[in-house]
Protein backbone atom coordinates (compact mmCIF):
# COMPACT_ATOMS: atom_id res chain seq x y z
CA UNK A 1 0.00 0.00 0.00
CA UNK A 2 1.02 3.38 -0.63
CA UNK A 3 1.42 6.34 1.72
CA UNK A 4 -2.13 8.98 0.78
CA UNK A 5 -1.49 12.12 -0.19
CA UNK A 6 -3.91 13.37 2.76
CA UNK A 7 -1.10 12.16 5.21
CA UNK A 8 1.87 14.19 3.36
CA UNK A 9 -0.30 17.90 3.97
CA UNK A 10 0.61 19.64 6.78
CA UNK A 11 -1.67 20.45 9.62
CA UNK A 12 -3.33 23.87 10.08
CA UNK A 13 -1.00 26.30 12.46
CA UNK A 14 -2.54 25.60 16.09
CA UNK A 15 -3.75 29.49 16.24
CA UNK A 16 -6.39 28.45 13.59
CA UNK A 17 -7.75 25.25 14.83
CA UNK A 18 -10.60 24.24 17.86
CA UNK A 19 -10.81 26.17 20.83
CA UNK A 20 -7.92 28.86 20.34
CA UNK A 21 -9.85 30.29 17.39
CA UNK A 22 -13.40 30.75 19.34
CA UNK A 23 -11.31 32.96 22.08
CA UNK A 24 -10.55 36.04 20.07
CA UNK A 25 -13.38 38.94 19.48
CA UNK A 26 -14.50 39.17 15.79
CA UNK A 27 -14.83 42.99 14.47
CA UNK A 28 -18.04 42.90 14.64
CA UNK A 29 -18.08 41.87 18.33
CA UNK A 30 -15.41 45.06 19.27
CA UNK A 31 -17.56 47.63 17.29
CA UNK A 32 -20.60 46.82 19.27
CA UNK A 33 -18.67 47.16 22.47
CA UNK A 34 -17.21 49.95 21.23
CA UNK A 35 -20.46 51.64 20.60
CA UNK A 36 -21.98 50.52 24.41
CA UNK A 37 -19.12 52.55 26.02
CA UNK A 38 -19.68 55.01 23.87
CA UNK A 39 -23.23 55.49 24.46
CA UNK A 40 -22.15 55.01 28.29
CA UNK A 41 -19.96 58.06 27.97
CA UNK A 42 -22.68 60.24 26.41
CA UNK A 43 -25.24 59.41 29.64
CA UNK A 44 -22.53 59.93 32.05
CA UNK A 45 -21.41 63.42 30.82
CA UNK A 46 -24.96 64.81 30.49
CA UNK A 47 -25.66 64.08 34.13
CA UNK A 48 -22.55 65.63 35.48
CA UNK A 49 -24.48 68.91 35.27
CA UNK A 50 -27.48 67.80 37.35
CA UNK A 51 -24.99 65.89 39.91
CA UNK A 52 -23.43 68.88 40.36
CA UNK A 53 -26.39 71.80 39.88
CA UNK A 54 -28.03 69.06 43.07
CA UNK A 55 -24.89 69.50 44.90
CA UNK A 56 -25.10 73.59 44.79
CA UNK A 57 -28.54 73.27 46.06
CA UNK A 58 -27.29 70.94 48.80
CA UNK A 59 -24.21 73.24 49.68
CA UNK A 60 -26.48 76.46 50.03
CA UNK A 61 -29.23 74.95 52.02
CA UNK A 62 -26.17 73.81 54.70
CA UNK A 63 -24.93 76.86 54.69
CA UNK A 64 -27.72 79.44 55.65
CA UNK A 65 -29.36 76.53 57.81
CA UNK A 66 -25.79 75.51 59.63
CA UNK A 67 -22.54 76.41 59.03
CA UNK A 68 -23.37 79.84 60.10
CA UNK A 69 -25.66 79.33 63.00
CA UNK A 70 -22.71 78.78 65.24
CA UNK A 71 -20.72 81.82 64.20
CA UNK A 72 -23.97 83.72 64.65
CA UNK A 73 -24.57 82.26 68.38
CA UNK A 74 -21.26 82.68 69.21
CA UNK A 75 -21.05 86.43 68.46
CA UNK A 76 -24.47 86.71 70.21
CA UNK A 77 -23.09 85.02 73.32
CA UNK A 78 -20.20 87.53 73.43
CA UNK A 79 -21.38 90.24 72.09
CA UNK A 80 -25.11 90.01 73.66
CA UNK A 81 -26.97 90.73 70.47
CA UNK A 82 -27.64 89.38 66.62
CA UNK A 83 -25.49 91.69 64.57
CA UNK A 84 -28.39 94.16 63.46
CA UNK A 85 -28.87 94.38 59.42
CA UNK A 86 -27.10 96.96 58.72
CA UNK A 87 -23.88 95.50 60.23
CA UNK A 88 -24.83 92.23 58.21
CA UNK A 89 -22.52 89.34 57.98
CA UNK A 90 -19.88 91.61 57.93
CA UNK A 91 -19.57 92.30 61.70
CA UNK A 92 -18.38 88.11 62.00
CA UNK A 93 -14.98 89.57 60.52
CA UNK A 94 -14.53 92.97 61.74
CA UNK A 95 -15.58 94.24 65.02
CA UNK A 96 -18.90 96.97 64.80
CA UNK A 97 -17.82 100.49 65.84
CA UNK A 98 -19.95 100.79 68.91
CA UNK A 99 -19.19 97.01 69.78
CA UNK A 100 -15.21 97.04 69.83
CA UNK A 101 -15.08 96.26 73.34
CA UNK A 102 -17.26 92.79 73.68
CA UNK A 103 -16.51 91.63 70.00
CA UNK A 104 -13.84 88.78 70.33
CA UNK A 105 -13.89 87.25 66.36
CA UNK A 106 -13.71 86.87 63.77
CA UNK A 107 -16.43 84.61 64.24
CA UNK A 108 -15.75 82.96 60.48
CA UNK A 109 -12.86 82.46 58.81
CA UNK A 110 -11.06 84.46 56.10
CA UNK A 111 -11.15 87.92 55.19
CA UNK A 112 -14.26 88.16 53.21
CA UNK A 113 -17.72 86.97 53.48
CA UNK A 114 -18.21 83.60 51.85
CA UNK A 115 -20.81 84.15 48.04
CA UNK A 116 -23.46 81.45 47.18
CA UNK A 117 -22.40 78.74 44.74
CA UNK A 118 -23.78 81.38 41.80
CA UNK A 119 -21.31 83.96 42.95
CA UNK A 120 -24.00 86.46 44.88
CA UNK A 121 -23.34 87.67 48.36
CA UNK A 122 -26.07 86.16 50.57
CA UNK A 123 -28.51 88.20 52.76
CA UNK A 124 -28.87 88.65 56.00
CA UNK A 125 -31.73 90.35 58.15
CA UNK A 126 -31.75 91.02 61.80
CA UNK A 127 -34.51 90.74 63.50
CA UNK A 128 -35.77 88.71 60.35
CA UNK A 129 -39.38 88.46 57.99
CA UNK A 130 -39.68 84.49 58.33
CA UNK A 131 -37.71 84.34 61.85
CA UNK A 132 -39.45 86.86 63.96
CA UNK A 133 -37.32 85.97 67.11
CA UNK A 134 -34.10 85.49 65.28
CA UNK A 135 -32.17 86.27 62.11
CA UNK A 136 -32.98 85.54 58.52
CA UNK A 137 -30.22 84.53 55.99
CA UNK A 138 -30.40 83.30 52.57
CA UNK A 139 -29.37 83.00 49.34
CA UNK A 140 -31.09 84.37 46.09
CA UNK A 141 -30.96 80.99 44.46
CA UNK A 142 -29.40 79.98 40.85
CA UNK A 143 -31.62 83.00 39.38
CA UNK A 144 -29.85 85.93 41.29
CA UNK A 145 -33.16 87.52 42.37
CA UNK A 146 -34.28 87.97 45.79
CA UNK A 147 -38.02 87.23 46.50
CA UNK A 148 -38.59 84.06 44.09
CA UNK A 149 -39.02 80.73 44.76
CA UNK A 150 -35.40 79.50 44.25
CA UNK A 151 -34.32 81.67 47.09
CA UNK A 152 -32.98 79.36 50.19
CA UNK A 153 -32.98 80.08 53.65
CA UNK A 154 -32.77 79.32 56.94
CA UNK A 155 -36.80 79.42 57.19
Amino acid sequence: MSPTIASSVPCAPSSLRGDSAKKAFTLMEILVALAILGLLVGLAVTKVGGIFGGAQLTTTKYFVQDSMKTALTTYRIQVGDYPSTQEGLQALITAPSDKVDRWHGPYIEGSTIPVDPWGHPYKYAYPGVHNKDGYDIWSMGPDGVDGTADDIGNW
